[in-house]
């Protein structure tokens, strides 16, 4: 007896039941039962039956002892494997290098202490890919100091393979730009306070990121909590010509970093330039000197111009529509807002009858008013024998509108490298450093808060944090289209303008799947998704062979997409 599928032409193929025996040179077939109407389970199992073969339930003859996450860790290793990020570490292989690799994948998996770090390595399959299912707390910290030792040689390396110039240009661009990070505890001689930018009152460190100009980051320096954005520029400089040997680099940074008293010691160093812009005072004198009005963009949003404030320089002004707009639209909120506090506080005088207000409490009650919206510069206040009126000081907001929407880039290149609307495109490239702040910053990797003591370990810390969003950095570019990131940035012809979110990507976003009918996930869920495809360690009960072995669970049709789109067999 046997099983035979029969075809039915459009209708599923009937599972019959058959014997067959040879009758004069001729087979001859005899259908003992039809199966076609019961599941595949039931039918798999007469199979058995029919064959001579015992069923036997699974778990009499083996049970699954251990479940260990396995996909994301797959992944990671295998694009640190593409990427050569063992060998950038080290050429040679050690116990610390795979301890490094250990600490730079756990993070992008879950963000922790080293303490569970530990344990992360071990709940997953990390530790036992890269051989240190053994390693302890001390080990971790004593291959972060490993790689803070390492960590220029690895910058060179980094810089070797990413900061080059673009074809047909002689110029690197290299993007420059500075965060900070809360701290607890007041061991670590870096940590000060200083202007936060996590708005937290707590001490904190201050580091800055080189990345290329398309936001692959290649460098990280630590400094004092307290250190000014500008005072971390000429660090840079120096290590961009001498330690990455870049003969010809322009730098690119925020108006706070690249004051002009560090353009004029950037003048002092031959091969390097930069784009940067003005500050608002610099934008008010420059466009006072040229007769500012709006119809010098009537045929464009930017117009360059020279000024004898500048010499050698290229200024770009450039005004933006939609700025503009919401500038005013702002400011007429604040106004109005100003208003009703001294509306309110006007009425208040003239109802203190029995103990009327003074004329030095009206003042500083309505100076707070003011100073609340930051408004003062645009009232009239008048105060006397305790009455209070006030007036909008219409030129003072004209003159603030003459500069809503408009900012001033500045740049030491020439039009032959560096054409006027790529001036503008290339300024607002620091954007990338900002998405990599976000990743260091946020929830994918969690730079903070820190809680190391030794300045060494915290430099390494963030080292660390660096060198994982290197790693997220190609994984998002190569997954594009299974995250909520945008595949294909729109390049505007009008530079000015800000930057549109693609049809296609809003269309993704709102609906949770792709083009091609691909689920959609942040970065978080997609790095958990695949850590839904495990690695079990079994033992078996019965039978000749007893002892432990593992089977890997089936991807699914998705984890298997995204492993095509790494690159990753």
């Amino acid at each position: 007896m046997y099983i035979e599928r029969v075809p039915n032409r459009s209708s599923p193929p009937a599972i019959l039941v058959r014997s067959s025996h040879r009758e004069g040179g001729k087979i001859v077939k005899k259908t003992l039962a039809n199966l076609s109407g019961l599941p595949e389970e039931i039918i798999t199992v007469v199979g058995f039956a029919i064959s001579g073969k015992s069923m036997t339930p699974a778990d009499s003859i083996f049970k699954i002892i251990r479940n260990q996450p396995h996909g994301h860790v797959e992944a990671i290793l295998g694009v640190m494997k593409k990427l050569e990020l063992d060998s950038i570490l080290s050429s040679t292989p050690c116990r610390q290098r795979n301890l490094s690799l250990a600490l730079i994948a756990s993070r992008l998996i879950s963000p922790s202490s080293k303490r569970a770090a530990v344990k992360l390595t071990d709940s997953t399959t990390l530790s036992e890919e890269l051989g240190v299912t053994d390693a302890t707390e001390k080990e971790l910290y004593e291959a972060m100091d490993w790689l803070a030792e390492r960590q220029m040689r690895i910058e060179t390396k980094l810089a070797a393979r990413h900061l080059r110039p673009e074809e047909g240009n002689n110029h690197t661009v290299v993007l420059y730009d500075i965060s900070s990070s809360s701290y607890y505890g007041e061991h670590c001689p870096l940590v000060k306070y200083g202007y936060s930018r996590d708005n937290v009152k707590l001490p904190q460190i201050v580091y800055g990121v080189v990345t290329n100009k398309a936001g692959c980051p290649v460098s990280v320096d630590v400094y004092e909590g307290n250190t000014a954005d500008s005072k971390t520029v000429e660090d840079q400089f120096e290590k961009l010509q001498k330690r990455f040997k870049i003969d010809k680099v322009v730098l690119v940074g925020d108006r706070g970093m690249l004051t002009s008293t560090q353009i004029e010691k950037l003048k002092e160093h031959e091969g390097i330039g930069w784009v940067s812009a003005l500050r608002s005072s610099q934008i008010k004198k420059i466009l006072a000197e040229t007769n500012h009005q709006y119809g010098l963009f009537d045929e464009s949003n930017l117009v360059e111009i020279e000024s004898e404030e500048f010499p050698g320089e290229r200024l770009v002004v450039c005004l933006n529509p939609q700025l503009r707009e919401k500038r005013r639209h702002e400011r007429e909120k604040l106004l109005q807002k100003t208003e009703e506090g001294l509306e309110k506080l006007k009425h208040e005088a003239l109802q203190r009858k029995k103990k009327p207000l003074s004329d030095v409490e009206l003042g500083d009650k309505s100076g707070r008013v003011l100073d609340k919206y930051k408004m003062r510069k645009h009232f009239e206040v008048k105060i006397e024998d305790g009455r209070l009126e006030y007036s909008r000081n219409s030129e003072s907001i004209q003159e603030e509108e003459k500069l809503d929407g408009v900012y001033v880039l500045r740049t030491s290149e020439p039009s032959s490298e560096l054409s006027t609307p790529e001036v503008v495109r290339t300024y607002k490239g620091l954007s990338v450093v900002e998405d990599a702040f976000r990743s260091l910053k946020g929830t994918d990797l969690s730079i903070r808060p820190i809680h190391h003591h030794l300045e060494k370990r915290v430099r390494a810390h963030v080292f660390l944090c660096l060198l994982s969003y290197y790693v997220e950095w190609h994984m998002r570019k190569a997954l594009a289209s299974v995250l909520n990131d945008e595949e294909y940035p729109e390049i505007r012809e009008d530079p000015v303008l800000a930057k549109r979110i693609s049809e296609e990507a809003k269309r993704k976003k709102n609906r949770g799947i792709n083009a091609e009918g691909w689920p959609v996930y942040d970065w978080k869920s997609l790095i958990s998704e695949l850590g839904t495809c495990c690695r079990n360690t079994c033992e078996a009960i019965a039978g000749k062979f007893k002892g432990e072995f593992k089977i890997q669970t089936e991807r699914t049709l998705f984890q298997n997409h995204v492993f095509e789109l790494l690159g990753l067999r």
